[in-house]
Parts: C-alpha cells; sequence; structure tokens
C-alpha cells in the first residue's frame, strides 16, 4: 500500500513539476521570458495550465499526508538502523568500555620525564641504627 502511494506521489511530483516549468513567467524579471511569442500563446491554455497546476496540488498535498499517516502508525519498527544495533566493544550493558587507546608501554614522554626525575632525587639517606650499648 505504502509503495503504491510513493509510486504515485513522484508520478505526481514529475507532473507538477512539467507543469509549473510550462507555465508563461508573469514577472518579467529583468525582461527575461514572457516573451510575446510562446510555446502556447492563447489565454486559454494558461487557464487550463493554472487549473491543472492546482489539481496536482491538492494531490501532492493529499498523498504526503496519507504518507505521513501511515509513517506514524508504523510504531513497532524502529525509526533508525542503528537504533537496533549494539556496538561490538559492549559485552554487558553495565560493563565499561575497552579503552581506545592501549596502555602506554613506558616509551612516551611522560614516562621518560618521570624516569629522569626519579633519577635526579637522591636516595634518601639510611636512618642509624639505635645506638648499641657498649660492652655488649
Amino acid at each position: 500500500m505504502e509503495t503504491v502511494i510513493i509510486v504515485i506521489h513522484l508520478m505526481l511530483v514529475l507532473a507538477l513539476v512539467g507543469v509549473v516549468l510550462l507555465q508563461k513567467s508573469e514577472g518579467g524579471a529583468l525582461g527575461m521570458g514572457g516573451g510575446g511569442g510562446g510555446l502556447m500563446g492563447a489565454r486559454g491554455t494558461a487557464n487550463v495550465l493554472t487549473r491543472t497546476t492546482a489539481i496536482l496540488g491538492a494531490g501532492f498535498f493529499a498523498t504526503s499526508l496519507i504518507l505521513a499517516i501511515l509513517a506514524g502508525r508504523q510504531v513497532e519498527r524502529p525509526s533508525s538502523i542503528l537504533d537496533g544495533a549494539t556496538p561490538a566493544s559492549q559485552s554487558a550493558p553495565g560493563a565499561p568500555a575497552a579503552p581506545a587507546v592501549p596502555p602506554s608501554s613506558g616509551n612516551g614522554v611522560l614516562d621518560q620525564l618521570q624516569q629522569m626525575q626519579k633519577a635526579r632525587t637522591p636516595a634518601a639517606p639510611a636512618t642509624p641504627a639505635a645506638p648499641q650499648p657498649a660492652g655488649q
């Protein structure tokens, strides 16, 4: 049913574009178009084209409304392909996502700076043991 209405809708669109392009320009914008000799010069054809445009416009409006109503009734289908898809990285809903960057192996700039800082700081002096009594 929906496919048939879409095909009718597309035929109405093409016919409407064709009829609008056949009509004579009335504004005469910058002297273009609307000259004395045209494809259809009689006044009666202008009335036919105007009526045809109105009928095709009403049909376009009606098919648009019907398609919108049909789309609104189909609630059980997901509105997007992505709504039903789950990312492959998530195995459980509460599980944290896997890190995008692998853990550092110690070759990064910050790791090198930390190693340099550890090398510069002198080791803390060993605390002296408690004095032992003389004679023992």
